[in-house]
């Protein structure tokens, strides 16, 4: 072999090793429980492949993506996206490295959260399960926020809440036992106290809102007028007599309400869904006037008569002498609460919410007797009268003859 082929063969042998030195030099040297930093190349539905400058590309399983259920790793990762990762297995034999980023995002949000407990920093978070008791979110670790704590209202189904964004705050932690519990409703609350306090400086008595029915109860309805709740009572709901709220409204209607009365120190707001309606005695001005027939429903029956009612909320009086043509000692005689009943109107005033009204105009007066019949009933009465004028005269003369015979005796006592 000659000198110069000796001497190209020495120069590529030279040259190979000076090429694999260079290689190695870019290689990254990690080693188990190293944090490295990569670039994700490919996302299956199960795992990631991240080059991290490695002589081989390393792999995160899907559970290692989050430290919540992710059923796919595209949910957590893209192509192209830079991430830190934990080392959690090197094996060179069979080109294996094993990569986590749960690891990495949980170490720092530990320190995070309890960053943000202690300045009750408000928190977003996307609900990743529903589970019994509550949602389950991530926060860099698995977060749960119990069922009591998502909304300031009781919500029975939750099964529509996964996807969803919540706003929270760090309630509790316990790293010893990978516990973080947040609220939602702590978030809430605090607003809408906020806001109350807002509200309830702008309020005026006389003011007229829209706002929605919130909730029902015994004595009246809660109604939503911007963020604070006002009580509008069973009295004022309509200006009809109302039994029960739900007759009149129901949860979620709009409405318009007038603000009664504002306590700023109590917190509470007065208002009327009658005071933005017409009054009954509004309605009824031009439907009903004098002369007119109507039907009416007996309320109140007192000494000198009955009140009736003629359209809802409006009342007339009956007099007593105008129930019936015959003579009515008491109401009660003729009428019973409740009754329903045809009366004519004799006066109608409206500006003096006043109706004067008459059972017995409606009704056919009973007819006269005859003439022959009330002689004969003369002819009847007059005996009993000439029997009456005896007894009269009968006892005038035993007066007479008792003053006779016992004259003289009583005289002494004169």
């Amino acid at each position: 072999m000659s000198e110069e082929i000796k001497d190209q063969e020495v120069q590529e042998v030279q040259g190979a090793e000076v090429s694999q030195e260079e290689s190695m030099a870019d290689v990254t040297f990690i080693k188990k429980g190293d944090i490295v930093k990569g670039k994700v190349i490919k996302v299956d539905a199960d795992q990631a492949f991240v080059d991290v400058g490695y002589k081989y590309d390393g792999v995160v399983p899907v559970k290692e993506l989050s430290s919540v259920q992710v059923d796919d790793a595209s949910q957590n990762v893209e192509i192209g996206q830079e991430i830190e990762l934990k080392v959690l297995t090197i094996d060179d034999h069979r080109e294996k490295l094993v990569l986590s980023k749960r690891a990495v995002d949980g170490e720092k949000s530990w320190d995070k959260l309890a960053a943000d407990m202690e300045n009750k920093t408000i928190l977003e978070a996307k609900v990743a399960e529903v589970v019994k008791g509550g949602l389950v979110v991530d926060v860099g670790l698995r977060g749960f926020v119990p069922a009591s704590m998502v909304e300031r209202t009781f919500v029975e189904d939750f099964s529509d809440y996964k996807g969803r964004t919540l706003r929270l705050r760090v309630k509790e932690m316990d790293r010893e036992k990978n516990k973080v519990i947040l609220s939602q409703k702590d978030v809430l609350d605090e607003e809408f106290e906020g806001k109350k306090k807002e509200v309830l400086a702008k309020l005026s008595v006389g003011q007229v809102l829209d706002g929605t029915v919130q909730r029902l109860t015994q004595f009246g309805a809660f109604v939503d007028i911007g963020g604070v709740d006002g009580l509008v009572h069973i009295s004022e709901m309509a200006w009809h007599h109302v039994e029960k709220p739900s007759e009149v409204v129901k949860e979620g209607d709009k409405v318009q309400v007038q603000v009664l009365k504002v306590d700023p120190e109590n917190e509470r707001i007065s208002l009327s869904i009658k005071a933005t309606q017409p009054g009954p005695w509004q309605q009824v001005a031009g439907r009903i006037n004098t002369g007119d027939i109507v039907t009416g429903t007996v309320k109140r029956l007192v000494q000198f008569g009955a009140f009736i009612e003629v359209a809802p909320g409006v009342e007339g009086l009956v007099h007593i002498s105008q129930i019936a043509h015959r003579h009515v000692a008491t109401p009660q005689e003729v009428l019973k609460e409740g009754e329903e009943v045809k009366v004519k109107v004799l006066d109608m005033n409206p500006d003096e919410k006043r109706i004067s009204l008459s059972i017995k105009e409606t009704e056919e007066a009973p007819a006269r007797e005859p003439r022959q019949e009330r002689e004969r009933g003369d002819r009847e009465r007059a005996p009993r009268r000439e029997r009456e004028s005896v007894s009269h005269e009968e006892l005038s003369s035993l007066n007479l003859t008792l003053g006779e015979r016992f004259g003289d005796k009583l005289s002494k006592f004169k």
